[in-house]
């Protein structure tokens, strides 16, 4: 942008005030008219100045003119058209994906995620406004995966970070504390594998077992030697379950708001308390975000779409061991005045083994 204004200062040995007056009935632009001692200053256009140096000699005028920016370096990038693409190119460039960051201790979880973002398009260089919103990206990491109880988002600019939260698992401690033992099942199901540190198994995959079946001995028997080294582990089976609920009707949600970005312009000249400038950038970018807390009350239909997968979630996430649900079925649902009951038949997978001490006269012979 390049002002048309000019600033000009008449000074003479005759009044200039005459010559203003010439100049006015001539048709010259004339703005901003101010008189200080013998000088009078006003703004025209570039057709005036032409003018005025054509005439200021008939009337002995002195004429001094000069933009009204002149001697701003601030005013002059602010107006320039380099100002203008310098503050396009980074307007642009927030509009598009630059960077994806994955904060986990875990190098195989971040690679799944990698790739199941991947599968899903969200990659780096895509614009902002084409990327699903939070809630779908995180059932899209989710999905199968029960090492994850929650995804966390934080976007800043153009960086999304993504921080995955696991699930709590059992420990190891607890299992490996008191007297030698078998491994018994807690539970009915069909053995799908074992994860064994100690001990010999008794049970064998896709064996039907029930409750109280021995699946891993921690006493081996070599020949006429039988020595006692405790079973340690976890045997994973499927099983049915049953699971009964209440809960509130009305349920109460976090609605994610809309996310506006407001672009704050600076003066990329910062001057220091000793006279010395310091630059920065020219814009800067805040994002702002209202989210609200809404209700909706259960209905009968929202068995399938809203009921079962809330309840599912519960489970999954209050699970403090590597449990899978495979399939679900619901077998009843009451709707009450203020409360929803209901019962679930889940097929879960899911270490079965406990802990069953070995007789203390059992002893090692030689």
């Amino acid at each position: 942008m390049i002002h048309k204004r000019y600033e000009v200062i008449l000074t003479g040995k005759t009044d200039p005030s005459r010559f203003l007056g010439f100049l006015a009935r001539s048709g010259v632009k004339i703005t901003g008219i101010t008189e200080s001692d013998d000088k009078i200053r006003f703004q025209t256009d570039k057709k005036g100045i032409q003018f005025i140096r054509n005439n200021r000699r008939r009337y002995r005028m002195k004429v001094s003119i000069k933009r009204p920016d002149e001697g701003s370096v601030e005013q002059r990038l602010f107006t320039s058209f380099r100002f203008l693409i310098a503050c396009l190119i980074p307007l642009i460039a927030s509009m598009f994906l630059w960077e994806i960051e994955i904060e986990s201790d875990m190098p195989e979880v971040a690679e799944r995620i990698e790739i199941k973002l991947d599968k899903a398009s969200i990659s780096k260089f895509r614009p902002l406004s084409t990327i699903p919103d939070e809630g779908e990206i995180r059932r899209a990491l989710m999905l199968d995966d029960p090492s994850l109880s929650w995804v966390r988002f934080k976007r800043s600019g153009s960086t999304l970070t993504i921080t995955p939260m696991l699930s709590p698992k059992l420990n190891d401690k607890v299992e490996k504390d008191g007297p030698p033992s078998d491994l018994i099942a807690r539970t009915g199901g069909v053995i799908t594998s074992f994860r064994l540190s100690r001990g010999e198994r008794v049970a064998h995959v896709f064996q039907t077992v029930k409750k109280g079946d021995l699946l891993v001995t921690g006493t081996l028997v070599q020949g006429d030697k039988t020595t006692v080294v405790g079973a340690e582990g976890s045997v994973f089976a499927d099983f049915w379950t049953e699971y009964t609920f209440k809960i509130p009707k009305t349920i109460d949600y976090q609605l994610l708001g809309e996310e506006n970005v407001i672009v704050h312009w600076q003066s990329p000249i910062v001057w220091k308390k000793e006279g010395i400038p310091s630059f920065r950038s020219f814009i800067k970018t805040e994002h702002v975000r209202e989210d609200r807390i809404e209700q909706f009350e259960l209905t009968e239909d929202m068995g399938e779409s809203i009921i079962l997968p809330l309840i599912k979630h519960k489970i999954l996430n209050d699970s403090q061991s590597n449990l899978i649900i495979k399939d679900e079925n619901i077998l009843h649902l009451t709707f009450g005045s203020d409360t929803v009951e209901g019962t679930i038949l889940f097929l879960m997978n899911e270490n079965i083994a406990v802990r069953r001490p070995i007789p203390k006269e059992t002893e090692t012979i030689e």
